[in-house]
């Protein structure tokens, strides 16, 4: 009799100063997502996470890390860049919020209006966006997903252990708890 071969994915590519981290540095556990600012179930996800860094302040630290899954999400790739570009200045969380919080308006026209609501340059993001002067960094992180095991949107990792269960708050909740204890 033969025993399945269980493989637990694992996240290949360390939490470093270059990532972008919400939550304490100390925190002892770390969920880090891989995810697309255009995918509905990132989007559905987004708000989970959100409150659970704010009912496990202290416990729990967010790392977000990009996934364009450009075949499917036209818009995925420069919401990226967008990102990276507030990122350079400051401001990747804030840009992050209004991408999740603004998913039907990933267009050029309503991104650049978005950049602009947040009080960042639009010309400026947007001829960074056009160039893909961050690429790199969208690239990296893609890769390190691929490494990880990532193939669908979100992925999330808590303390370097894929986490295969779901993303509703109370699952999220009960996750990190658990990863806390151990």
């Amino acid at each position: 009799m033969t025993t399945p071969l269980q493989v637990t994915a694992r996240l290949r590519t360390p939490v470093t100063g270059a990532d972008h981290v919400r939550g304490a540095d100390d925190a002892p556990v770390t969920v880090v997502e891989y995810g697309d600012f255009q995918c509905r179930y990132c989007g559905a996800a987004y708000p989970n996470l959100h409150e659970m860094l704010r009912q496990r302040e202290g416990t729990v630290r967010l790392v977000y890390r990009h996934f364009p899954i450009s075949n499917v999400h036209p818009y995925a790739e420069s919401a990226a860049e967008a990102a990276e570009a507030a990122g350079a200045r400051g401001r990747f969380w804030e840009m992050h919020d209004w991408l999740f919080e603004h998913q039907d308006q990933l267009d050029p026209v309503h991104l650049s209006l978005g950049v602009e609501q947040l009080g960042l340059p639009p010309e400026e993001i947007g001829a960074e966006v056009e160039r893909q002067a961050h690429g790199d960094r969208v690239r990296r992180d893609f890769v390190g997903g691929i490494r990880s095991g990532v193939n669908g949107t979100p992925t999330l990792f808590v303390n370097d252990v894929r986490h295969d269960g779901g993303f509703s708050l109370a699952d999220l909740l009960a996750t990190v708890d658990a990863a806390a204890e151990t």
